[in-house]
């Protein structure tokens, strides 16, 4: 499969603005977000291309100034997915167009490689996206955002042969009880990462956008709101810690997993 990996990245985000280029101290030194969601999307094996697609020339320029090739975007794209459907329609003849979102700079690269062998191995999917099993700590992680009014990770709850049925941006399914930070939970965390098809990833703009996207702020629920099927491929995390940069608070966090990284 011919496969492109295109990065959404805006400047003006309504929880936090300049995200793209904030900079996040690791090993390696400090590197915008940005940056580091570039690096994490060029370790993935057997992908052809990847671009940065952004409606924002500060973006464009510091891309650019690091080697990223950057398609320009309308500034009327509503989220990532529209983004990627300009892209795919700018450069088409690829079969899979994988949709890593900027702030999530911690992807392993197995996380895309196992989605795309899922994609392979369920054509009827239009859509597949990672999800990754909760230990104790990462949830209590979820928990304590939403105690404290912020907006954390997302949640996935999927049927049988991982055909998706929801995400929400809180914590599902309920579980009333408390868990050690190394214990398995059946929370799953949403991996902010999307693999489409090309005709799926089109069709996708001109949808209405319906009650539950509207609701939670998840672009992915238009899928099942027009009836496409939606693919959970579960991923390990393989001692990897994994968190999206979300709110300014998630700086911190994710300054510690690079460095507990090296």
């Amino acid at each position: 499969m011919k496969t492109l990996i295109a990065i959404p990245a805006r400047y003006a985000s309504s929880r936090y603005p300049g995200k793209p280029l904030v900079s996040l101290r690791g090993p390696d030194g400090d590197k915008t977000l940005i940056r580091r969601s570039y690096e994490a999307a060029m370790a993935v094996r057997g992908v052809d291309r990847v671009v940065i697609a952004t409606d924002d020339a500060r973006i464009r320029e510091h891309a650019a100034a690091f080697g990223a090739q950057v398609v320009m975007t309308s500034s009327t794209c509503r989220n990532g997915t529209e983004r990627c459907a300009e892209v795919a329609a700018n450069l088409p003849g690829y079969d899979i167009i994988v949709n890593l979102q900027g702030d999530a700079p911690l992807t392993p690269p197995w996380f895309i490689e196992n989605l795309l062998a899922g994609m392979a191995a369920n054509p009827d999917a239009d859509i597949a996206t990672p999800v990754l099993r909760c230990d104790g700590r990462a949830l209590n992680s979820l928990l304590a955002d939403r105690r404290a009014g912020r907006v954390g990770g997302t949640t996935a709850v999927f049927g049988a042969g991982g055909r998706g049925l929801y995400f929400s941006k809180e914590v599902l399914p309920f579980t009333g009880q408390t868990y050690a930070d190394t214990d398995e939970t059946p929370v799953f965390h949403h991996v902010g990462v999307y693999a489409y098809r090309p005709a799926a990833l089109a069709a996708y703009p001109a949808w209405p956008i319906g009650p539950l996207e509207t609701l939670e702020g998840l672009e992915q629920l238009r899928f099942l709101e027009n009836g496409r099927q939606v693919l959970c491929v579960e991923v390990q995390a393989k001692g990897r810690q994994f968190w999206e940069l979300n709110n300014p608070s998630d700086v911190a966090v994710i300054e510690t997993m690079l460095a507990d990284m090296g």
